[in-house]
Protein backbone atom coordinates (compact mmCIF):
# COMPACT_ATOMS: atom_id res chain seq x y z
CA UNK A 1 0.00 0.00 0.00
CA UNK A 2 3.04 2.50 0.65
CA UNK A 3 3.16 5.17 -1.87
CA UNK A 4 -0.45 4.85 -3.50
CA UNK A 5 -2.50 8.11 -2.98
CA UNK A 6 -5.85 6.59 -3.06
CA UNK A 7 -7.30 9.85 -2.64
CA UNK A 8 -6.11 11.41 -5.26
CA UNK A 9 -6.81 8.09 -7.91
CA UNK A 10 -10.15 8.50 -6.81
CA UNK A 11 -10.37 12.32 -8.29
CA UNK A 12 -9.13 11.19 -10.89
CA UNK A 13 -11.45 11.09 -14.06
CA UNK A 14 -11.84 7.38 -15.04
CA UNK A 15 -11.17 6.85 -18.94
CA UNK A 16 -13.66 7.43 -21.75
CA UNK A 17 -15.92 4.46 -22.79
CA UNK A 18 -14.81 5.62 -26.49
CA UNK A 19 -11.21 5.80 -25.73
CA UNK A 20 -11.77 2.06 -23.58
CA UNK A 21 -13.27 0.62 -27.06
CA UNK A 22 -10.37 2.08 -29.08
CA UNK A 23 -7.57 0.61 -26.55
CA UNK A 24 -9.76 -2.80 -27.02
CA UNK A 25 -9.93 -2.75 -30.81
CA UNK A 26 -6.23 -1.97 -30.85
CA UNK A 27 -5.22 -5.02 -28.45
CA UNK A 28 -7.65 -7.39 -30.17
CA UNK A 29 -9.45 -7.91 -26.67
CA UNK A 30 -12.11 -7.12 -24.19
CA UNK A 31 -10.58 -5.22 -21.70
CA UNK A 32 -12.12 -6.93 -19.09
CA UNK A 33 -11.98 -4.37 -16.15
CA UNK A 34 -11.32 -1.30 -18.09
CA UNK A 35 -14.24 0.85 -16.44
CA UNK A 36 -11.39 1.07 -13.84
CA UNK A 37 -8.98 2.81 -15.07
CA UNK A 38 -8.42 5.64 -14.54
CA UNK A 39 -8.31 8.71 -17.44
CA UNK A 40 -4.20 9.20 -19.03
CA UNK A 41 -3.41 5.23 -17.99
CA UNK A 42 -1.83 3.06 -21.04
CA UNK A 43 -2.55 -1.15 -20.93
CA UNK A 44 0.56 -2.17 -20.84
CA UNK A 45 -0.26 -4.17 -24.02
CA UNK A 46 0.43 -1.13 -25.81
CA UNK A 47 2.99 0.75 -24.25
CA UNK A 48 5.45 -1.64 -26.20
CA UNK A 49 3.28 -2.78 -28.82
CA UNK A 50 3.58 -5.81 -31.06
CA UNK A 51 2.40 -4.07 -34.61
CA UNK A 52 2.06 -7.02 -35.75
CA UNK A 53 -0.45 -8.40 -33.61
CA UNK A 54 -2.08 -4.82 -32.84
CA UNK A 55 -2.66 -4.50 -36.69
CA UNK A 56 -3.17 -8.08 -38.28
CA UNK A 57 -0.44 -7.84 -40.08
CA UNK A 58 2.13 -10.41 -41.26
CA UNK A 59 5.21 -10.57 -39.83
CA UNK A 60 7.19 -10.10 -42.57
CA UNK A 61 6.16 -6.88 -42.90
CA UNK A 62 8.67 -3.85 -41.95
CA UNK A 63 8.69 -1.43 -39.77
CA UNK A 64 9.69 2.14 -40.59
CA UNK A 65 8.79 4.04 -37.83
CA UNK A 66 6.24 3.87 -34.77
CA UNK A 67 6.02 7.52 -34.12
CA UNK A 68 3.91 7.84 -36.06
CA UNK A 69 3.52 4.11 -37.77
CA UNK A 70 4.63 3.28 -40.92
CA UNK A 71 4.92 0.24 -42.17
CA UNK A 72 5.61 -1.87 -45.28
CA UNK A 73 5.36 -4.85 -47.64
CA UNK A 74 8.10 -6.63 -49.16
CA UNK A 75 7.16 -7.54 -52.87
CA UNK A 76 6.07 -11.20 -52.52
CA UNK A 77 3.38 -10.27 -49.58
CA UNK A 78 1.74 -8.75 -52.48
CA UNK A 79 1.15 -11.58 -54.27
CA UNK A 80 -2.92 -11.38 -54.20
CA UNK A 81 -4.76 -9.59 -56.73
CA UNK A 82 -7.12 -7.90 -53.85
CA UNK A 83 -4.52 -6.85 -51.49
CA UNK A 84 -5.64 -8.68 -48.15
CA UNK A 85 -5.50 -6.27 -45.07
CA UNK A 86 -2.45 -8.29 -43.66
CA UNK A 87 -0.14 -6.82 -46.60
CA UNK A 88 -1.61 -3.25 -46.68
CA UNK A 89 1.13 -0.88 -45.99
CA UNK A 90 0.61 1.66 -43.59
CA UNK A 91 1.43 5.40 -44.12
CA UNK A 92 0.44 8.01 -40.82
CA UNK A 93 1.45 11.38 -40.27
CA UNK A 94 0.12 11.40 -36.61
CA UNK A 95 -1.17 9.33 -33.94
CA UNK A 96 -4.40 6.67 -34.04
CA UNK A 97 -7.35 8.12 -33.24
CA UNK A 98 -8.59 7.04 -29.68
CA UNK A 99 -11.81 8.37 -29.13
CA UNK A 100 -13.98 6.80 -32.01
CA UNK A 101 -17.54 7.10 -30.89
CA UNK A 102 -19.04 5.47 -34.50
CA UNK A 103 -22.79 6.18 -33.33
CA UNK A 104 -22.43 10.00 -33.28
CA UNK A 105 -19.48 10.15 -36.43
CA UNK A 106 -21.00 13.22 -38.71
CA UNK A 107 -18.99 14.31 -41.63
CA UNK A 108 -19.26 18.09 -42.59
CA UNK A 109 -19.28 19.96 -45.88
CA UNK A 110 -17.94 23.17 -45.55
CA UNK A 111 -15.88 25.83 -47.24
CA UNK A 112 -15.81 28.81 -49.65
CA UNK A 113 -17.62 27.21 -52.03
CA UNK A 114 -20.24 25.40 -50.74
CA UNK A 115 -24.12 26.56 -51.13
CA UNK A 116 -24.62 25.96 -47.73
CA UNK A 117 -22.85 24.13 -44.85
CA UNK A 118 -24.26 20.32 -44.32
CA UNK A 119 -23.62 18.05 -41.39
CA UNK A 120 -24.58 13.90 -42.27
CA UNK A 121 -24.25 11.18 -39.71
CA UNK A 122 -22.54 7.94 -40.99
CA UNK A 123 -25.76 6.50 -40.84
CA UNK A 124 -27.65 9.25 -42.77
CA UNK A 125 -24.59 8.81 -45.79
CA UNK A 126 -25.02 4.93 -45.77
CA UNK A 127 -28.99 5.54 -46.53
CA UNK A 128 -29.21 8.70 -48.41
CA UNK A 129 -26.30 7.93 -51.37
CA UNK A 130 -26.20 4.70 -53.77
CA UNK A 131 -23.30 2.27 -52.35
CA UNK A 132 -20.39 1.61 -54.98
CA UNK A 133 -17.43 -0.96 -55.07
CA UNK A 134 -14.19 -0.07 -56.28
CA UNK A 135 -10.86 -2.00 -56.51
CA UNK A 136 -8.30 1.10 -56.15
CA UNK A 137 -4.72 1.33 -56.41
CA UNK A 138 -3.14 3.49 -53.77
CA UNK A 139 0.57 4.00 -53.46
CA UNK A 140 3.03 6.31 -51.13
CA UNK A 141 4.20 9.55 -53.03
CA UNK A 142 7.53 7.94 -51.46
CA UNK A 143 7.36 4.22 -52.46
CA UNK A 144 10.89 3.46 -53.39
CA UNK A 145 12.73 6.50 -51.81
CA UNK A 146 15.19 4.41 -50.46
CA UNK A 147 17.25 4.63 -54.00
CA UNK A 148 17.55 7.82 -54.17
CA UNK A 149 21.20 9.22 -53.64
CA UNK A 150 21.77 12.10 -52.39
CA UNK A 151 19.26 10.04 -50.17
CA UNK A 152 16.14 12.03 -49.30
CA UNK A 153 14.31 12.72 -46.00
CA UNK A 154 11.58 11.33 -45.03
CA UNK A 155 10.77 7.32 -44.57
CA UNK A 156 12.92 4.97 -46.94
CA UNK A 157 10.49 2.35 -48.28
CA UNK A 158 11.42 0.15 -50.47
CA UNK A 159 8.63 -1.53 -53.20
CA UNK A 160 6.33 -1.77 -50.79
CA UNK A 161 3.55 1.00 -50.25
CA UNK A 162 1.30 0.12 -52.73
CA UNK A 163 -1.79 -1.95 -52.00
CA UNK A 164 -5.12 -2.60 -54.46
CA UNK A 165 -7.87 -3.38 -51.90
CA UNK A 166 -11.75 -3.01 -52.76
CA UNK A 167 -13.43 -0.32 -51.34
CA UNK A 168 -17.09 0.19 -50.86
CA UNK A 169 -18.89 3.32 -49.96
CA UNK A 170 -20.55 6.50 -51.68
CA UNK A 171 -20.00 8.89 -54.26
CA UNK A 172 -17.77 12.19 -53.06
CA UNK A 173 -19.81 13.47 -56.16
CA UNK A 174 -23.55 12.83 -55.02
CA UNK A 175 -23.19 14.00 -51.53
CA UNK A 176 -21.22 17.25 -53.38
CA UNK A 177 -24.38 17.17 -55.61
CA UNK A 178 -26.33 16.84 -52.56
CA UNK A 179 -24.91 19.62 -50.67
CA UNK A 180 -24.24 22.46 -54.46
CA UNK A 181 -21.03 23.71 -55.23
CA UNK A 182 -20.55 27.28 -56.35
CA UNK A 183 -19.13 27.59 -59.63
CA UNK A 184 -16.38 28.91 -58.23
CA UNK A 185 -14.87 26.25 -56.42
CA UNK A 186 -11.18 24.59 -57.54
CA UNK A 187 -10.00 22.30 -55.21
CA UNK A 188 -11.47 20.07 -51.98
CA UNK A 189 -9.37 19.65 -48.68
CA UNK A 190 -10.12 16.80 -46.10
CA UNK A 191 -10.15 17.45 -42.46
CA UNK A 192 -9.48 14.18 -40.06
CA UNK A 193 -9.65 13.19 -36.40
CA UNK A 194 -6.03 11.79 -36.01
CA UNK A 195 -4.12 13.53 -33.71
CA UNK A 196 -0.81 15.67 -34.26
CA UNK A 197 1.76 13.82 -32.36
CA UNK A 198 2.58 16.79 -30.16
CA UNK A 199 -0.57 15.92 -29.39
CA UNK A 200 -1.81 19.80 -29.94
CA UNK A 201 -5.44 19.69 -31.01
CA UNK A 202 -4.99 23.18 -33.13
CA UNK A 203 -2.61 21.48 -35.46
CA UNK A 204 -3.45 18.86 -37.95
CA UNK A 205 -1.28 15.95 -39.11
CA UNK A 206 -1.68 16.08 -42.24
CA UNK A 207 -4.74 18.17 -44.77
CA UNK A 208 -4.67 17.30 -48.36
CA UNK A 209 -6.78 17.39 -51.41
CA UNK A 210 -7.45 17.49 -55.04
CA UNK A 211 -8.87 19.20 -57.46
CA UNK A 212 -12.70 19.16 -58.21
CA UNK A 213 -12.07 17.08 -61.12
CA UNK A 214 -11.10 14.09 -59.35
CA UNK A 215 -13.42 14.93 -56.81
CA UNK A 216 -16.19 14.68 -59.19
CA UNK A 217 -14.83 11.20 -60.71
CA UNK A 218 -17.00 8.05 -60.28
CA UNK A 219 -14.33 6.10 -58.33
CA UNK A 220 -13.59 8.94 -55.99
CA UNK A 221 -15.48 7.67 -52.84
CA UNK A 222 -15.87 7.99 -49.10
CA UNK A 223 -15.23 4.32 -47.70
CA UNK A 224 -16.50 2.61 -44.87
CA UNK A 225 -16.18 -0.67 -45.70
CA UNK A 226 -12.59 -2.66 -47.07
CA UNK A 227 -12.47 -6.08 -48.95
CA UNK A 228 -16.00 -6.43 -47.55
CA UNK A 229 -15.77 -5.58 -44.02
CA UNK A 230 -15.60 -2.34 -41.71
CA UNK A 231 -11.86 -0.92 -42.62
CA UNK A 232 -9.71 -1.32 -40.03
CA UNK A 233 -9.08 1.40 -37.72
CA UNK A 234 -5.42 1.98 -38.87
CA UNK A 235 -6.71 2.00 -42.58
CA UNK A 236 -9.23 4.91 -41.69
CA UNK A 237 -12.22 3.23 -39.73
CA UNK A 238 -14.82 4.67 -40.21
CA UNK A 239 -14.81 6.90 -42.95
CA UNK A 240 -12.34 7.41 -45.21
CA UNK A 241 -11.59 9.25 -48.66
CA UNK A 242 -10.50 7.07 -51.20
CA UNK A 243 -9.05 9.04 -54.69
CA UNK A 244 -7.40 5.74 -56.60
CA UNK A 245 -3.97 6.25 -59.02
CA UNK A 246 -3.13 9.43 -56.96
CA UNK A 247 -0.56 9.97 -54.06
CA UNK A 248 -2.11 7.89 -51.68
CA UNK A 249 -1.80 11.13 -49.23
CA UNK A 250 -4.93 12.24 -51.32
CA UNK A 251 -6.67 9.34 -49.92
CA UNK A 252 -7.35 11.09 -46.46
CA UNK A 253 -8.52 8.61 -43.26
CA UNK A 254 -11.01 8.86 -40.41
CA UNK A 255 -12.58 11.96 -42.43
CA UNK A 256 -15.01 13.96 -40.71
CA UNK A 257 -15.13 17.45 -42.56
CA UNK A 258 -14.59 18.13 -46.47
CA UNK A 259 -13.74 21.69 -47.22
CA UNK A 260 -14.95 23.48 -50.71
CA UNK A 261 -12.60 25.23 -51.80
CA UNK A 262 -12.47 28.77 -54.00
CA UNK A 263 -8.54 28.05 -54.27
CA UNK A 264 -6.15 25.36 -54.30
CA UNK A 265 -6.05 23.82 -50.56
CA UNK A 266 -3.36 24.98 -48.20
CA UNK A 267 -4.09 22.59 -45.51
CA UNK A 268 -0.93 20.92 -43.56
CA UNK A 269 1.58 18.76 -46.13
CA UNK A 270 -0.27 20.85 -49.47
CA UNK A 271 2.74 23.52 -49.77
CA UNK A 272 6.39 23.61 -49.86
CA UNK A 273 8.08 20.43 -50.62
CA UNK A 274 5.20 18.17 -49.34
CA UNK A 275 3.92 15.50 -52.06
CA UNK A 276 5.51 18.14 -54.75
CA UNK A 277 8.64 17.58 -57.68
CA UNK A 278 10.24 20.64 -59.51
CA UNK A 279 8.21 21.48 -62.42
CA UNK A 280 11.06 20.91 -64.19
CA UNK A 281 14.34 18.77 -64.08
CA UNK A 282 16.91 19.43 -61.33
CA UNK A 283 20.53 17.96 -60.75
CA UNK A 284 21.00 15.19 -57.58
CA UNK A 285 21.31 17.77 -54.85
CA UNK A 286 20.04 20.88 -55.95
CA UNK A 287 17.86 23.42 -53.81
CA UNK A 288 14.58 23.46 -55.14
CA UNK A 289 12.36 27.36 -54.30
CA UNK A 290 8.70 26.36 -53.11
CA UNK A 291 7.55 28.29 -56.26
CA UNK A 292 9.13 25.66 -58.74
CA UNK A 293 7.73 22.77 -57.40
CA UNK A 294 4.81 21.33 -58.48
CA UNK A 295 1.76 19.12 -56.78
CA UNK A 296 1.70 15.54 -57.86
CA UNK A 297 -1.12 14.10 -59.21
CA UNK A 298 -1.32 11.27 -61.57
CA UNK A 299 1.23 8.57 -60.28
CA UNK A 300 3.63 7.59 -63.02
CA UNK A 301 3.84 4.04 -64.62
CA UNK A 302 5.14 0.62 -62.53
CA UNK A 303 5.05 -2.52 -61.92
CA UNK A 304 6.09 -5.43 -59.42
CA UNK A 305 7.01 -8.79 -59.35
CA UNK A 306 5.49 -10.57 -56.65
CA UNK A 307 6.27 -14.48 -57.36
CA UNK A 308 8.77 -15.99 -57.22
CA UNK A 309 10.46 -14.25 -54.13
CA UNK A 310 13.86 -12.75 -55.12
CA UNK A 311 16.70 -15.14 -54.07
CA UNK A 312 14.57 -18.18 -55.50
CA UNK A 313 16.66 -21.11 -56.96
CA UNK A 314 15.26 -23.25 -59.26
CA UNK A 315 17.11 -26.37 -61.24
CA UNK A 316 18.87 -26.39 -64.50
CA UNK A 317 16.48 -26.88 -67.67
CA UNK A 318 13.34 -25.65 -65.97
CA UNK A 319 10.93 -23.24 -66.51
CA UNK A 320 10.00 -20.20 -64.07
CA UNK A 321 7.07 -19.02 -64.20
CA UNK A 322 6.20 -15.28 -62.81
CA UNK A 323 3.61 -13.16 -62.23
CA UNK A 324 2.65 -9.82 -60.00
CA UNK A 325 0.57 -6.11 -61.11
CA UNK A 326 1.04 -2.91 -62.66
CA UNK A 327 -0.39 -0.04 -62.84
CA UNK A 328 0.13 3.33 -64.24
CA UNK A 329 -2.07 6.21 -62.28
CA UNK A 330 -5.14 7.24 -64.11
CA UNK A 331 -4.12 5.63 -67.22
CA UNK A 332 -3.97 1.68 -68.10
CA UNK A 333 -0.72 -0.30 -68.52
CA UNK A 334 -0.53 -1.45 -72.41
CA UNK A 335 2.24 -3.47 -72.56
CA UNK A 336 4.10 -5.91 -69.72
CA UNK A 337 7.67 -7.15 -70.88
CA UNK A 338 10.57 -9.14 -68.83
CA UNK A 339 14.47 -8.78 -69.45
CA UNK A 340 16.93 -11.60 -67.89
CA UNK A 341 20.14 -9.72 -69.48
CA UNK A 342 20.07 -6.52 -67.70
CA UNK A 343 17.88 -4.69 -70.44
CA UNK A 344 19.54 -5.38 -72.99
CA UNK A 345 16.61 -7.30 -74.82
CA UNK A 346 12.59 -7.44 -73.51
CA UNK A 347 10.31 -10.10 -74.15
CA UNK A 348 6.33 -9.48 -73.86
CA UNK A 349 4.25 -11.07 -70.61
CA UNK A 350 0.77 -11.22 -70.98
CA UNK A 351 -1.04 -8.38 -69.22
CA UNK A 352 -4.74 -8.75 -68.07
CA UNK A 353 -7.29 -5.64 -68.17
CA UNK A 354 -8.05 -3.83 -65.04
CA UNK A 355 -11.14 -4.98 -63.14
CA UNK A 356 -12.10 -1.28 -62.86
CA UNK A 357 -10.75 1.86 -63.79
CA UNK A 358 -7.68 2.76 -61.43
CA UNK A 359 -7.04 -1.17 -60.26
CA UNK A 360 -3.97 -2.55 -61.04
CA UNK A 361 -3.56 -4.75 -63.68
CA UNK A 362 -2.06 -8.60 -63.34
CA UNK A 363 1.07 -10.37 -65.18
CA UNK A 364 2.47 -13.50 -65.76
CA UNK A 365 4.75 -15.17 -68.39
CA UNK A 366 7.26 -18.24 -68.21
CA UNK A 367 10.80 -18.09 -68.40
CA UNK A 368 13.53 -20.05 -69.71
CA UNK A 369 17.28 -19.76 -68.88
CA UNK A 370 19.85 -20.34 -70.92
CA UNK A 371 22.32 -22.36 -68.30
CA UNK A 372 23.35 -22.44 -64.75
CA UNK A 373 24.32 -19.42 -62.97
CA UNK A 374 22.72 -16.36 -61.78
CA UNK A 375 20.02 -14.11 -63.19
CA UNK A 376 18.16 -11.01 -62.74
CA UNK A 377 14.31 -10.92 -63.83
CA UNK A 378 13.83 -6.86 -64.28
CA UNK A 379 10.50 -5.84 -65.03
CA UNK A 380 8.84 -3.88 -67.13
CA UNK A 381 5.39 -1.86 -67.62
CA UNK A 382 4.64 1.09 -70.87
CA UNK A 383 1.26 2.81 -70.50
CA UNK A 384 -1.44 3.86 -72.84
CA UNK A 385 0.33 6.50 -73.70
CA UNK A 386 3.82 5.03 -74.57
CA UNK A 387 5.62 6.13 -71.86
CA UNK A 388 7.62 3.36 -70.49
CA UNK A 389 9.34 2.58 -67.07
CA UNK A 390 12.93 3.57 -66.69
CA UNK A 391 15.80 0.70 -66.19
CA UNK A 392 17.14 2.63 -63.15
CA UNK A 393 16.63 5.87 -60.53
CA UNK A 394 14.23 8.47 -62.70
CA UNK A 395 15.21 12.01 -62.18
CA UNK A 396 16.19 13.01 -58.64
CA UNK A 397 13.92 15.37 -56.71
CA UNK A 398 14.45 16.58 -52.77
CA UNK A 399 11.87 14.81 -50.95
CA UNK A 400 12.45 11.22 -52.74
CA UNK A 401 9.34 10.64 -54.82
CA UNK A 402 7.94 8.97 -57.56
CA UNK A 403 10.78 5.95 -58.33
CA UNK A 404 9.24 4.09 -60.78
CA UNK A 405 12.54 2.18 -61.71
CA UNK A 406 11.79 -1.67 -62.98
CA UNK A 407 11.85 -4.04 -60.48
CA UNK A 408 14.27 -6.78 -59.69
CA UNK A 409 14.75 -9.76 -58.60
CA UNK A 410 17.33 -12.11 -57.82
CA UNK A 411 17.30 -15.88 -59.20
CA UNK A 412 19.84 -18.87 -59.00
CA UNK A 413 19.76 -21.87 -61.47
CA UNK A 414 21.68 -24.60 -60.44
Amino acid sequence: MNGINFNHLKRRNFIKKATLSSFATLIGSEIVFGSKMFEGYQPIALQDPDPFKMFSKNKEMIVLNDKPWNIEAQAHLLDDKITPNSAMFIRNNGLIPENIDVRNWTLTIDGESVNKEKTYTLNELKSKFKEYSYQLTLECGGNGRSEFNPPAKGNQWTVGAVHCAKWTGIRLRDVLDDVGIKKDAVYIGYHSSDVHLSRDPYKEPISRGAPISKSLQEETLLAFKMNGKDIPLVHGYPLRLVAGGWPASVSGKWVNRISIRNKIHDGTKMTGTAYRIPCEPVAPGDKVKDEDMCIIESMPVKSLITFPKSGATINEGKSLNIRGHAWAGELVVSKMEYSIDFGATWNECQIELPVNRLAWQHFSTSINFPKKGYYEIWARATDSQGTAQPMILPGWNPKGYLNNACHRIAIKVK
